[in-house]
């Protein structure tokens, strides 16, 4: 069987066929179709939008040793009540273990506490720590600065529609 290696470089997949097969594609998965995974993929496309968000907000929040995805963790425990990790997890359309193994970095950094729900000792609730608000009060303004320079990008679009579009393939999919 040949080994196929994609590699995505701007908006065309380059396509290198290493084997002694070199050059042969089945009849059933002819270039047409590559490029029709291409132009209409809705994975391809969201998965290339969020890593490019993903790094031009990682590199913003660098200064403060703190990632994107650990900021919108943080973010999501600002409440007036501890939220319950499930709740968390739903949230951040994370299943719990994830959620668990990335909360371990930030409870060891001091920013985040995890205690025992008292109404259900086998539920755990997640609290921010002075040291996570601090950092928040940090970050947030970043967070903005950064996120005004992307609506800016974006300002040809209707940014409101593109957000329920996305809430509603996290949630309702």
């Amino acid at each position: 069987m040949p080994l196929l290696l994609l590699r995505v470089s701007a908006y065309y997949f380059d396509i290198t066929l290493m084997s002694t097969y070199i050059g042969f594609m089945r009849d059933n998965l002819p270039l047409s179709v590559t490029h029709e995974v291409r132009d209409r993929c809705l994975c391809l496309h969201a998965q290339r939008a969020a890593r490019s968000l993903a790094r031009r907000f990682d590199e913003a929040l660098r200064p403060l040793n703190l990632k994107q995805g650990q900021f919108s963790l943080l973010i999501s425990l600002n409440r007036p009540e501890p939220p319950r990790i499930s709740d968390v997890a739903y949230l951040l359309a994370m299943d719990r273990t994830t959620l668990t193994a990335n909360l371990k970095p930030l409870e060891k950094r001091g920013l985040l506490s995890v205690t025992k729900d008292p109404a259900d000792k086998r539920k755990r609730r997640l609290t921010l720590t002075e040291a996570g608000l601090d950092l928040l009060a940090l970050a947030v303004p970043i967070w903005r600065e950064t996120h005004d320079q992307v609506d800016e990008v974006m300002s040809g679009s209707s940014l409101n529609d593109l957000k329920e579009d996305l809430v509603a393939l996290a949630f309702k999919i």
